[in-house]
């Protein structure tokens, strides 16, 4: 248990530090915040999105399951909103930063 959950740590890492290094709209200021973003972000993913699918559920249903893709963008804005030193441009830029992470996560299943 232990094992996994750090391990998805590191991927959701190495995947904020890949949407960093392909997108102009990442950054991160020191390397270490790439820790602090994914531990915050698994958080966030656990508690706040739930929470956020839950009160959007009509929107979701009309759009089809879309609208979850602007709930995912905004968990990321809001971790780099929280978190001093990772910034995020726009929405675009945390749209596929999420991506990013989103496809490292799945390389691990």
């Amino acid at each position: 248990m232990f094992y996994q959950m750090v391990v998805r740590l590191l991927l959701s890492a190495c995947g904020l530090g890949l949407a960093d290094y392909l997108l102009d709209g990442v950054r991160f200021t020191h390397f270490d915040t790439l820790f602090w973003a994914a531990l915050l972000l698994g958080i966030a993913n656990t508690i706040v999105r739930p929470l956020l699918v839950l009160l959007t559920l009509p929107i979701t249903i009309i759009s089809l399951g879309l609208f979850l893709l602007v709930i995912n963008a905004a968990v990321l804005g809001l971790v780099a909103a929280l978190l001093p030193g990772f910034y995020i441009d726009g929405f675009w830029s945390a749209l596929l930063a999420w991506v990013i992470v989103a496809l490292t996560q799945r390389s691990e299943e």
